[in-house]
């Protein structure tokens, strides 16, 4: 990973507060655009120049609204692959969202989600080894995301608040596509068997979610039996890690509303 230093992000902001595109900046100092953009969202989060800075509307204090579809879907993001961070320095709270570049639909699907559901606030994308972080600033995250905490997921209770359920069932799939795009994967597994006295190869799709809490594979089950998706549970070891979705009819609803990664 480089690492660049003072010197070289105080050049970069030099040459975007006269105007420069990012493009031209990341090129001239050799920095990915990535990490050009997310200074420069620094920046103006600071000088109090990003939209909604100095205040930022939230449908939970002031009714504001909620594009609650995307939310369903990036709940189970969150659930996933997210996590709500306050750093020393930073004013507000962000939440972060790590999307794999091997997948680039659900990074673009991620941004958008954050941005529908945080209209006033700029998200911002950060270059890691492999993977984007996806990221929103807001001092409204914890009304949003009360499920934030200390520690990991898995260590704690993970429960939604009844206005988060409500949500959650009317916009069921949402939910799950959210937590498949996060913690699971579409896969062909295969078999064989005799067919006529000659052993042939038989493949078959199926959907699994692993995740270390039992809150929120039992959160991910719950929603799968509202919408009559059959699953079952499978054990990593002597955990039972991993949903397990392979009834022919089951994957092919599965298909239609979440589909492989992409």
């Amino acid at each position: 990973m480089n690492f660049h230093g003072t010197e070289v992000r105080q050049k970069a902001l030099t040459l975007l507060r006269g105007g420069a595109r990012n493009a031209d900046v990341a090129r001239t100092l050799n920095v990915p655009l990535g990490t050009i953009s997310y200074w420069l969202h620094m920046d103006r989060s600071k000088r109090g120049e990003c939209p909604g800075s100095h205040n930022p509307s939230c449908p939970r204090c002031d009714d504001s609204p909620l594009d609650k579809s995307a939310y369903s879907y990036l709940l189970g993001q969150y659930l996933g692959d997210g996590h709500v961070s306050h750093y020393s320095g930073h004013r507000v709270p962000s939440l972060m969202i790590t999307c794999a570049d091997s997948w680039p639909g659900i990074a673009a699907e991620t941004h958008a989600a954050l941005q529908a559901v945080f209209p006033e606030n700029a998200v911002c994308r950060v270059q890691r080894i492999g993977c984007h972080n996806i990221k929103v600033y807001s001092k409204h995250l914890p009304c949003l995301f009360p499920q934030h905490g200390p520690g990991n997921k898995h260590e704690r209770r993970i429960a939604l608040e009844p206005w988060q359920n409500e949500i959650v069932d009317a916009h069921p799939w949402e939910f799950i596509r959210g937590l498949i795009h996060s913690d699971g994967c579409r896969i062909t597994n295969w078999t064989t068997r005799l067919v006529g006295g000659e052993r042939k190869r038989y493949e078959y799709p199926r959907y699994f979610f692993a995740n270390k809490s039992d809150d929120i594979r039992r959160l991910f089950t719950d929603t799968l039996d509202k919408v009559h998706i059959p699953w079952t549970s499978l054990a990593r070891g002597s955990d039972p890690f991993n949903i397990s979705i392979a009834r022919k009819a089951s994957v092919t609803l599965m298909d239609t509303h979440v589909g492989p990664k992409y």
